[in-house]
């Protein structure tokens, strides 16, 4: 018992249920070690009474806890509505320089403490003793929302600390969130496409997608297709060296874009260059790997593309930038601060000792110690260059998100938030005490993946979260929201809680850890205010009870795909469109999904087998995939949104996209392979080698490659674009019947 008690103070699930009445125990030593990496030990019984009665003491010694949420408009917590008579609470702000509120004090006693004032406080008053991290919900008996008492004067909204002095009692701080009730919502209902980047190339990429052919997409989508976004993969800074992992999820810094999507050309200092032989030398190199993709059947070489791409640009910094420019790289470096120095400097010791910190030189492991402070010295040099090209990559974000909104986008471009790093790169050197080591991030064992899945990402530890304000977590959010229209967050539920495997051990012996959900969300909602950003969350697979619902209540979306919807608590049966939920992306599939024309075909069975991947026989698989698909074009059919019928592939991805419009979501999605038939999935989980996840341009229904320019002058495209944007013809004008000659 004192195990388990320890643990839940700590928020260290000792058991978990995959299903509503199975619950399965977890090891005590996934426990021990999981307390362990958060700095509590528990290796002994002794341990363990020690610990349990220092945690036990600490939560009944404070008034407050590590955190406190206001939402605006909204009742106050209840940590802060219970104060004792006579405490004074004292804030300070946030923004340095700013003139702290003045001191606020509770009624001493004689004082009705309800009276009316302005409003504000928590949404979710979280009960006394609850777990820290569990989904927020209202306090057990709790009324209708009341105005907060007279004596609580709301501070601005912001991340501050707060200190409150409780007679006979010592001060204690924490911190304070204040945060609108809600996050941006989209203006209207709109459609959009999601693509993977990379694969997107066009007549001037370099072997791969770029911000250029982004902002082309987002331009030609607005205007021409009644577009409202373009969502991408995340952008994250990979980890340096070759072969680097291809995959976009397993990034060295979630907080820096990665310089191999920059559009070379579109670098103003480009057409200032001396030295233009070895630029046209570079871009004719460039476009042999570009021919190699579209037209000779290669995969998409990243390592190759940044090789060139870093030899160009290495050319273009030494252009001295014209005042203007200067004036503007000097503000980027002083709005990013230590963290743009700190993912610089990594980088450029990554050129020099590999890219895992935990093999450099005993004194580089410190970001902070003499030796990296010398080195950083000696790679001047180098860490300029890293930080130039963070500036350059951020200015063709910019472009890419304002040729969206200028081509009429209602939202722009959605970036992609992956779970976590890469426990070698640069966002875990530079805040290693914001990471919980010898951890990993994964998920339980499912339905679909009966041992469990170790993602190889540290996690955050959420107690070094709470004691830093959230600083992580809000960079991590500033550095992503400021270029972008809307923010989609991989694995949502990782905002409440996170499977941790503890290193060596398989994934069917993790555990969940809880987060404060309340404060993470306070910190998005706030982020996502400021920025102006709409907010959606991937909540697919096994989500915990609550989740969903406190999301929507800040008004993040959700995502929905048709294939999983279905009325799991009743028939099973495909879900209406009238049932799907309003606050959501709807979309036929997703990156880590078959294709559309795949799904409705059976291709995606079949490539499962012939990779090995079937657990069941070939037939079996066959006969259940294809009576979930028929079920579901028998639902279009029976809606009238197939009018041509069976038997016609591209007839039916039109449907399906008929049937999302049908649902109230707020958003739909087309994925962008979908357009023009696409077989294959840019990622297929449970292979590595296999199959060329992250590697595949866009192609179609044979498999040919297709450029952004093709892509755009494809009828199979128009005539999908057409249920999702019809065409309006101006006043007057006619249409001319099929065959008919111009006069």
């Amino acid at each position: 018992m004192g195990l388990s008690r320890l643990a839940a103070l700590h928020g260290v699930a000792t058991s978990y249920s995959p299903s509503a009445d199975v619950t399965v125990p977890v090891p005590d030593g996934t426990v021990v070690a999981v307390l362990a990496a958060l700095g509590v030990d528990a290796a002994t019984p002794e341990a363990v009474r020690e610990a349990l009665a220092a945690a036990e003491s600490a939560a009944g010694s404070r008034l407050l806890p590590p955190t406190v949420v206001v939402w605006t408009g909204e009742p106050l917590p209840a940590a802060l509505a219970a104060l004792p008579p006579g405490t004074e609470l004292t804030v300070r702000p946030e923004e340095a320089g700013s003139p702290p509120p003045p001191p606020m004090r509770t009624p001493d006693g004689d004082t009705d403490p309800a009276v009316s004032g302005p409003a504000g406080g928590s949404a979710r008053d979280t009960a006394p003793g609850s777990v820290p991290g569990s989904v927020p919900g209202p306090v057990p008996g709790a009324t209708d929302p009341v105005p907060a008492p007279g004596w609580w004067a709301e501070p601005p909204l912001g991340v501050h600390r707060l200190t409150v002095r409780a007679p006979e009692r010592p001060a204690e701080s924490c911190t304070l969130v204040v945060a609108p009730a809600r996050v941006p919502q989209p203006p209207a209902r709109s459609h959009g496409f999601l693509v993977q980047l990379y694969s997107l190339l066009s007549a001037r990429s370099w072997g791969m997608g770029d911000l250029g052919d982004l902002a082309d997409l987002a331009s030609w989508s607005g205007r021409c297709l009644g577009a409202g976004f373009v969502q991408v993969n995340p952008l994250h800074a990979a980890v340096l060296g070759s072969p680097t992992d291809p995959s976009p999820y397993r990034p060295s810094s979630r907080r820096f874009p990665d310089p191999v999507h920059l559009r070379v050309e579109s670098v103003p200092e480009y057409g200032h260059a001396p030295d233009r032989a070895a630029l046209d030398a570079l871009r004719r190199r460039a476009a042999e790997l570009s021919d190699g993709v579209l037209n000779k059947g290669a995969l998409i070489d990243r390592d190759a593309v940044w090789e060139l791409k870093r030899q160009a640009l290495a050319v273009l910094v030494d252009v001295p930038l014209t005042p203007g420019r200067r004036a503007a790289y000097c503000d980027f470096l002083a709005e990013q601060g230590q963290a743009l120095e700190d993912h610089a400097l990594w980088c450029a010791l990554a050129e020099v000792h590999g890219s895992d910190w935990h093999t450099w030189p005993a004194g580089l492991r410190d970001p902070r110690s003499r030796e990296t402070a010398r080195a950083r010295g000696e790679l001047l040099d180098r860490v300029d260059f890293h930080c130039r090209l963070a500036w350059l990559t951020d200015t063709q974000l910019a472009d890419a998100q304002r040729a969206a909104r200028d081509a009429g986008m209602a939202v722009g471009i959605v970036h992609d938030l992956a779970v976590g790093v890469h426990p070698g790169g640069a966002d875990t050197w530079a805040q290693q005490d914001a990471f919980a080591h010898g951890m990993s991030v994964g998920a339980p064992p499912d339905a679909f993946n009966a041992r469990g899945q170790d993602w190889g990402l540290p996690p955050w530890r959420p107690d070094a979260l709470a004691a830093s304000g959230y600083a992580p977590f809000r960079g991590l959010l500033r550095g992503i929201l400021g270029r972008a229209g809307a923010l989609r967050i991989d694995h949502v539920m990782g905002l409440f809680r996170l499977w941790w495997v503890p290193e060596g051990r398989p994934p069917d012996e993790g555990t969940y850890v809880s987060q404060d959900a309340e404060a993470m969300l306070a910190v998005l909602v706030l982020e996502a205010h400021r920025a102006g950003a709409v907010v959606m969350g991937e909540d697919l697979g096994t989500v915990e009870p609550g989740v969903r619902e406190a999301l929507a209540r800040r008004g993040v979306l959700g995502t929905s795909v048709l294939w999983f919807e279905r009325d799991w608590s009743g028939t099973g049966r495909p879900l209406a469109p009238e049932k799907w939920r309003e606050g959501c992306l709807a979309t036929a599939t997703t990156h880590d999904l078959p294709s559309t024309a795949a799904r409705l075909t059976g291709d995606h069975v079949t490539l499962r087998h012939r990779l090995g991947l079937l657990t069941r026989p070939l037939d079996q698989e066959r006969t259940e995939d294809g009576a979930d698909t028929a079920e579901w074009l028998r639902l279009l059919s029976r809606l009238g949104l197939l009018p041509e019928g069976g038997g016609d592939e591209e007839a039916a991805v039109r449907a399906v996209h008929r049937f999302l419009l049908r649902t109230p979501a707020r958003m739909t999605g087309v994925w962008l392979p979908d357009t023009i038939g696409d077989r294959r999935p840019q990622n297929l989980p449970g292979t590595w080698d296999e199959y060329p996840n992250w590697r595949l341009p866009v192609a179609d229904a044979e498999g040919h490659p297709v450029t952004l320019e093709e892509l755009a002058a494809s009828p199979r495209l128009h005539r999908l674009m057409e249920v999702l944007h019809p065409r309006q013809e101006p006043p007057g004008a006619r249409t001319a019947p099929p065959g008919a000659r111009p006069s």
